[in-house]
């Protein structure tokens, strides 16, 4: 960005480059990312692309194809994620006579509860919507395989608790904390490999993490307790 020119001074002197704090720098930076999140997820269909390209690459083709929409109403939400650098292109291929376009996300997003709220109602229930179904499927298709609980450090847990607003604040941060560590877990685990260290092994892991306003919490009866009810 250009530096702009002082006002005041003996004119014709040397023009003085303007001094930004590192923090405004950073504030500056996040708030342009911030906007670019909210740009870019602001349509429905842009979250559905943005969700598949966040899990493996594919073509305008392939996402038209999946997501049952026109290629060119895809191609246009396509360049709107391009546009905004949430997507990239990571490779090209000979396609009938033409030339096919492979993307892939280019970050992966966690969009805090404040910034969610700035989203189009639509496209919130679009992107969590489409997540839940993800994990559903992802679970289901552990279990059936038997990958689930292969290894003996699998997690499983679920913990009701009664916050306030704060709190609720606090568990936000955390999570995000958490996604920002296992990701950096996956590039640890990348080098050692890379290096002939560790194991060698490439294990493919999911992570879920969900903190909701709960209608049951922990009145919740489990499957165990209501498959007793039923037999007495």
């Amino acid at each position: 960005m250009a530096a702009k020119k002082e006002s005041g001074g003996k004119a014709g002197g040397p023009s003085k480059r303007a001094k930004q704090n590192p923090r405004d720098q950073r504030e500056a930076s996040s708030r342009s990312l911030d906007q670019r999140i909210i740009k870019a997820l602001a349509h429905p269909l842009r979250v559905e692309i943005l969700a598949i390209l966040n899990d493996r690459m594919a073509s305008p083709n392939e996402l038209s194809q999946e997501l049952k929409e026109g290629l060119s109403q895809v191609s246009y939400h396509i360049k709107v994620l391009k546009d905004y650098s949430m997507i990239e292109m990571v490779k090209t291929a000979p396609r009938r006579g033409a030339v096919e376009h492979y993307y892939r996300a280019s970050e992966k997003v966690f969009v805090p509860a404040w910034l969610m709220k700035m989203i189009p109602k639509s496209a919130q229930q679009q992107m969590f919507g489409d997540v839940l179904a993800d994990i559903e499927q992802d679970v289901g298709t552990a279990l059936e395989k038997g990958t689930f609980d292969q290894r003996q450090d699998w997690v499983v847990g679920r913990d009701p608790r009664i916050l306030d607003g704060k709190g609720c604040e606090d568990a936000e941060k955390e999570a995000a904390i958490f996604f920002k560590r296992y990701e950096e877990i996956e590039t640890e685990a990348a080098s050692r490999r890379a290096n002939g260290e560790g194991d060698g092994e490439a294990i493919s892991t999911t992570a879920v993490v969900l903190v909701f306003g709960s209608a049951l919490g922990k009145g919740l009866k489990s499957s165990k307790t209501k498959r007793k009810k039923k037999r007495s």
